[in-house]
């Protein structure tokens, strides 16, 4: 729960004066009332995640190329194993390596930037082992094509970072998809029709959700 000086302003005026508690114990009391919320929610953090995407080239080699700006939400509740992702990809972002490719995979060829700026993932369900997550399902679209997909997590960890003051998660998780169910099939079938996609996440909790009466 995000903690501000008016709540901590409040709490130091109802305790006595004699009885007055540092800061530091003070945020542990406000931390430790989180009992009545419910879903926590996190906002990722764009300099540590990203996504990219690996293929077979013409049988020669496995490419990988990468897309440099990820945006989103998370809302989790470990308690119910519930809650929802919402990431968003920069399509124009694509980066390759290769100025002159990166502008080839922005075309009407591939990403179709220009009309299709947007690449996204939302899910439906995410699925735990114990307090474990281990696979998401949702809806990928891109160029404006939804198809269900099933992000398997290899990763997934949650700790109170330092240097944020706040509590942070991150998580890696993986996909495997077709190029022809999103039109992006040219090349096919010298460039593999089939693709992994990596996500790699970072995100910063921004407040607690307080839970439905």
């Amino acid at each position: 729960m995000q903690t501000s000086d008016s709540q901590m302003a409040v709490l130091q005026k109802q305790l006595p004066k004699k009885n007055a508690l540092p800061r530091s114990l003070l945020l542990l009391l406000m931390l430790g009332s989180s009992a009545c919320f419910a879903a926590d929610r996190y906002l990722i953090d764009p300099e540590h995640t990203f996504s990219y995407f690996e293929y077979n080239h013409w049988g020669l080699s496995k490419q990988r190329s990468r897309f440099d700006t990820t945006t989103g939400s998370i809302e989790i509740d470990q308690d119910t194993h519930s809650g929802s992702i919402d990431i968003e990809i920069d399509a124009a972002s694509v980066s390759t390596g290769s100025d002159r490719f990166n502008q080839v995979m922005r075309s009407g060829d591939f990403f179709d930037a220009a009309n299709y700026p947007k690449i996204s993932f939302k899910s439906s369900s995410l699925h735990f082992e114990e307090q474990q997550l281990t696979k998401v399902d949702g809806d990928l679209t891109i160029k404006g094509i939804t198809h269900p997909v099933t992000l398997e997590i290899s990763n997934f960890n949650c700790r109170f970072m330092l240097a944020y003051g706040k509590q942070a998660c991150g998580a890696n998780g993986s996909a495997k998809i077709l190029r022809s169910d999103y039109k992006l099939a040219r090349y096919v079938p010298f460039v593999s029709d089939a693709v992994t996609l990596h996500i790699s996440v970072e995100a910063i909790k921004e407040y607690s959700k307080p839970a439905p009466d």
